[in-house]
């Protein structure tokens, strides 16, 4: 699994003033009328708000590496783009201007998940409708992202245990410098070795979003429904289940699965790589989240103990 690595790190950074935002926009809606907001918090992108529904995406120069592409969100997007069961932005226009690579596109209603105190049956249906989004998406054939040449990713099922080995040694890193208190009867590392054990054979991939958790899940902030997913940036090639352990409460992850599975299951070997996934996203939650240390730790030893079944 490739590490990042920023291309230009030391490239200049200044926000864009506001008539050259308006000019890109206007090239694509013409009757856009004024910047209204700017937002840094996308890390290797800079949004700009117009008006009250369009947004202007331009990558960082400094925040440039190898595995966020607008290009590649602009492909996604646009295959996204005949599905209206899924709701994700439109793209309005994609281009270049000197140094500038931007994306005009629809701007989500609502707000991140990660910045509503959400909880019960109001949290659980937004997971579960982010689930059924999720699957939906999981549906597309792969071969037009692979042919595309903009997807790194899997193209094998030993490429997929590599990197989830590569995760599991990441997190384990994490327990051993941060070492919180550790319940289970298993080394971190037995856990890992365990559950990569039990890792089936399977040649499913496909185009996943990568990091669908609370940043990129959008929610009306008054009654807490779903109402799309952003940033596809970093999107990648492999098998699904990695698109579900953003979560680290067990409690989402099940909401999220319940909505996974909603309208369609999923086979014996699907389950067996989930719950892979899922000793992942617990043990990064005991590594990272003293408050969820304990159920995660309890539902660690669940999957231990089926693996070992």
């Amino acid at each position: 699994m490739p590490k990042d690595v920023y291309l230009q790190p030391d490239a200049p950074d200044p926000i864009l003033q506001a008539d050259l935002v308006l000019a890109l926009v206007q090239r694509h809606m013409p009757a856009s009328r004024a910047v209204t907001a700017i937002d840094e918090s996308g890390g290797e992108a800079r949004t700009y708000a117009i008006d009250a529904t369009i947004i202007l995406k331009v990558q960082r120069p400094q925040q440039l590496r190898p595995r966020t592409s607008l290009a590649k969100e602009v492909f996604y997007l646009n295959r996204l783009a005949s599905q209206p069961d899924i709701s994700v932005p439109e793209v309005l226009g994609y281009g270049r201007e000197g140094s500038i690579e931007y994306t005009c596109m629809t701007r989500m209603p609502g707000v991140a998940l990660a910045n509503v105190p959400l909880a019960g049956p109001a949290r659980d249906k937004a997971l579960g409708d982010l689930g059924r989004t999720l699957r939906r998406i999981h549906a597309l054939s792969r071969e037009p992202f692979e042919a595309s040449g903009l997807f790194p990713g899997d193209h094998s099922q030993a490429e997929v245990r590599a990197r989830l080995a590569e995760l599991f040694s990441e997190v384990i890193a994490r327990i051993r410098a941060e070492a919180p208190v550790w319940t289970l009867p298993l080394s971190p590392e037995a856990v890992a070795e365990r559950a990569l054990a039990a890792l089936p054979d399977t040649d499913v991939r496909v185009a996943l979003h990568s990091n669908p958790g609370p940043p990129h899940t959008f929610v009306d902030p008054a009654t807490g429904a779903f109402t799309g997913l952003i940033d596809f940036g970093d999107a990648y090639l492999s098998h699904p289940a990695l698109d579900l352990w953003r979560w680290r409460d067990p409690a989402d992850r099940i909401a999220l699965f319940q909505g996974y599975t909603a309208e369609q299951p999923v086979d014996d070997a699907f389950l067996q790589t989930w719950r892979v996934v899922q000793a992942v996203a617990d043990l990064h939650a005991i590594a990272t989240s003293p408050m969820l240390a304990a159920a995660a730790q309890a539902d660690l030893q669940q999957l231990v103990a089926g693996n070992a079944g």
